[in-house]
């Protein structure tokens, strides 16, 4: 059995790492990875960590690209590499346009999709802007959908997704999470010296097409905000893309009690989220990654496509307003008891053999 697993982004391939590295024990499979790198620099330094060498390089990195530009250059570049290695499985991960283009170019040339991270949805297709419609699409193609949770199972089945398509597994975030946690207490010693002593980290993550303009704008208000307190200390790496660098660098750099970075290599991140005392973001898989850490997520998102999280009490949705943030905010760093209830709260999104039931799968097929 040869499969083709295939991803752009630095989330993409932290979560696939696992999958990939669980095809390469089973001899029976020929197991190939391309990558899009669609975040060139971001992508390589998971490559590295997780000894991944890709097969194909897409290169299609370009400049504030739009999500059209996307999908048209995986399209067009990825036809020849499926005609050429005749996969019997295409595997994509998540909700990004990589994923959805991946999987409508292996329809097209009737190779089998596996969509790793199936069935997550906010049931409104503005938010997030376009990941909804992608994993949405990525599922309709799919010939089977590891979903991560029975919620994200019981989304697919009101979509009239086969029953007998659908694998509940686990989220291969907390497989790769427990490999790197193990090696980042040795890592990023010069990023924990960012923090002054007496000081609680904060740890800031906000980047989604959905946020650009007005609600970013007020993340940068409430921001600064909190680190006018003399208890705390922010650290934000921030994205590379023009419509969060700009807006944020204007409002927050030089500003005492917050250092802005640029995206930090995932073990570093990871180092990082296990030392923080609170994180604000609006990712996706840091709401699955950081209550694994025991650390409270505040989400500056409208909704979000995991509520399980915010159902287990790990995770907790604000917004974009500034003052909601604030208060928000303000509430667990003066309250031991609502910030332990948040930490010690159970992780709904596995227990690290997901990457091991999504292969176990594929092999019975």
């Amino acid at each position: 059995m040869k499969v083709l697993s295939i991803f752009g982004t630095r989330p993409e391939a932290v979560k696939m790492a696992p999958v990939v590295a669980e095809l390469r024990k089973h001899p029976t499979v020929e197991s190939r990875v391309l990558v899009t790198a669609q975040h060139r620099d971001m992508l390589d330094q998971v490559l590295d960590l997780f000894d991944i060498r890709p097969d194909h390089d897409l290169n299609i990195m370009q400049a504030d690209q739009s999500p059209t530009e996307v999908a048209a250059e995986v399209l067009l570049r990825l036809q020849p590499v499926l005609r050429d290695e005749r996969p019997d499985w295409v595997l994509v991960q998540g909700d990004t346009t990589t994923a959805m283009a991946a999987a409508l170019g292996a329809f097209y040339e009737r190779v089998k999709v596996g969509h790793v991270e199936a069935g997550l949805r906010t049931h409104d297709r503005q938010n997030p802007f376009p990941e909804e419609v992608n994993r949405v699409l990525a599922d309709q193609l799919a010939d089977l959908c590891f979903a991560p949770t029975e919620t994200a199972r019981r989304a697919l089945l009101k979509e009239n997704v086969p029953a007998e398509r659908i694998h509940v597994t686990g989220n291969t975030v907390i497989d790769a999470l427990r490999t790197i946690v193990a090696r980042a207490p040795e890592h990023a010693n010069g990023r924990r010296a960012l923090v002054p002593p007496g000081k609680r980290l904060v740890l800031v993550t906000a980047h989604r097409r959905e946020n650009f303009g007005e609600p970013l704008a007020n993340i940068c208000a409430a921001l600064r905000e909190i680190a006018a307190r003399p208890d705390v200390y922010l650290i934000y790496p921030v994205h590379p893309n023009p419509n969060v660098r700009g807006p944020v660098y204007a409002a927050l750099d030089g500003l005492p009690n917050v250092s802005l970075l640029p995206p930090l290599d995932y073990l570093e991140f990871a180092s990082l989220m296990s030392r923080a005392h609170l994180i604000l973001t609006d990712s996706g898989g840091i709401q699955e990654e950081a209550p694994g850490l025991g650390v409270p997520v505040l989400v500056m998102r409208a909704v979000t496509e995991r509520p399980e999280a915010v159902e287990a009490g790990t995770a907790r949705l604000v917004g974009t307003a500034s003052r909601t943030i604030v208060a928000e905010a303000s509430r667990l760093l003066d309250d031991p008891a609502a910030h332990a209830a948040m930490a010690r709260a159970v992780n709904p999104f596995g227990d690290g053999r997901a990457a091991e039931r999504i292969v176990s799968i594929l092999l019975k097929q």
